[in-house]
């Protein structure tokens, strides 16, 4: 079985694409002992997940993957996009973030907004490639949910339902980082 590092130590991500990604066995950073963070400091999801992607490969001369991924609001003209994680600063808390969003977008009939995720893979010999998945929705008029992380609980699609209000495998079936994944070619 072919091995690919994946540029994170969230736990929850390596189950997400190892249960994607079968054919492969995903080694995380933690597995190999290599502890170093990563500036995601590009103006787009692919270039933040081509840098982590690219120096993790540099560092162990493995295939490497990495992601980004945020949510963009189609009447707040994208944002907060490739800052999603960090809009209100690097101590806000995903609540904080949350509860902003819902304020910012009290007010708005258009609440059309898109999960993008980009998936770089990294090879030793130079060969690089970005793969993009989008999941498309809303923005819901309050929190809803228990399950999920980030802005799961307002992240609303057609059927009314939040990301948050979706069993694990519910939403692994349809999220924007399944989606990329399932265009790798490695």
């Amino acid at each position: 079985m072919k091995e690919i590092i994946l540029a994170s130590n969230n736990q929850g991500k390596v189950n997400e694409i190892q249960e994607i990604l079968k054919e492969y066995k995903i080694i995380s950073l933690k597995d190999i002992n290599l502890k170093i963070k990563i500036e995601e400091d590009k103006d787009t999801f692919e270039g933040n997940a081509l840098k982590k992607a690219t120096e993790i490969c540099k560092l162990t001369n493995k295939i490497c993957i990495a992601d980004d991924s945020g949510l963009c609001i189609d009447v707040l003209n994208g944002f907060p996009g490739v800052r999603t994680a960090r809009f209100l600063g690097k101590n806000a808390t995903q609540e904080e973030r949350n509860s902003f969003l819902i304020e910012k977008m009290k007010n708005k009939d258009n609440r059309r907004a898109e999960v993008v995720t980009c998936i770089a893979v990294a090879k030793p010999n130079g060969e690089n490639h970005v793969y993009k998945g989008v999941l498309e929705g809303f923005i819901s008029k309050e929190k809803r949910g228990n399950n999920g992380f980030g802005f799961d609980e307002i992240f609303e699609l057609e059927d009314g339902r939040t990301l948050a209000e979706l069993s694990e495998n519910e939403k692994n079936q349809i999220s924007s980082r399944r989606r990329a994944l399932e265009q790798i070619k490695i």
